[in-house]
């Protein structure tokens, strides 16, 4: 069995944040954050899904989350998904 891991970005629907985070299982993990279970989360409940990358390794995954964190790659994801003008 191959596993694979993932990048995956969230919309907040209460205050428009945009939270990157990284998964072994992207449907598990938003279920969690949009129940309240994220620590870090938690108050900006309800999420939306807007997207994931798939890597092969966890350390890449973990990788290119610290990339897209930064506030630079925030701002081209927020484009890449409309949530701001181009």
């Amino acid at each position: 069995m191959i596993s694979m891991y993932y990048v995956y970005f969230l919309l907040s629907l209460k205050n428009n944040n945009l939270y990157v985070g990284s998964t072994e299982n992207v449907k598990v993990r938003f279920k969690r954050h949009n129940s309240g279970k994220v620590k870090s989360t938690k108050a900006y409940c309800p999420w939306r899904l807007l997207g994931y990358k798939e890597f092969p390794t966890r350390s890449e995954a973990i990788e290119m989350e610290k990339f897209y964190k930064t506030h630079q790659q925030k701002d081209l994801l927020k484009i890449e998904y409309g949530l701001v003008a181009k």
